[in-house]
């Protein structure tokens, strides 16, 4: 008799723990994500300013703007466009580079601000708004170096 009430317990216990974590993982799917663009910009920069930054000292620019929880910050930055091409999702990318500096700032934009950047020609100067992925940086090994990354961009209206 004891011996099943026992394990009618054990069973309630493992069946409420594994409701619980059900629960809990299905919130955290569900969640909704951070709208970079209705939010406000934590820094406004020129493209030159931040490659500087990050050549100069990545520490210091890594603990400014990125951080480890993924909740990195937002950031303008206006800059005269370079390139614009289209990643493998048929994004737009828009790199933002003054002909001066070694690197750029490559802003990502999204499905649905894709259209934002058709218009976007080379020689333009334009204010870029995205959460930072990476700062800039020089690849001994390739001898070139890596642009600032944003994701989730945007050009802001002004």
């Amino acid at each position: 008799m004891k011996k099943k009430k026992i394990v009618k317990v054990i069973a309630i216990i493992g069946l409420a723990g594994l409701l619980i974590g059900g629960g809990i993982g299905l919130f955290l799917f569900n969640m909704p994500h951070r709208n970079v663009q209705s939010a406000k910009a934590d820094y406004s920069l020129t493209s030159t300013q931040i490659v500087t930054e990050y050549l100069s000292n990545k520490d210091a620019a890594n603990a400014k703007y990125l951080a480890d929880d993924g909740d990195s910050k937002i950031l303008e930055i206006t800059g005269e466009v370079s390139k614009v091409t289209e990643d493998y999702d048929g994004n737009k990318v828009v790199l933002l580079k003054a002909s001066v500096d070694k690197a750029g700032v490559s802003a990502t934009f999204t499905t649905e601000t894709n259209a934002n950047a058709e218009g976007t020609e080379i020689g333009e100067t334009i204010t870029v708004k995205g959460v930072i992925r990476s700062g800039a940086a020089y690849d001994e090994d390739l001898e070139m170096y890596e642009n600032v990354i944003l994701e989730k961009s945007d050009i802001v209206k002004k």
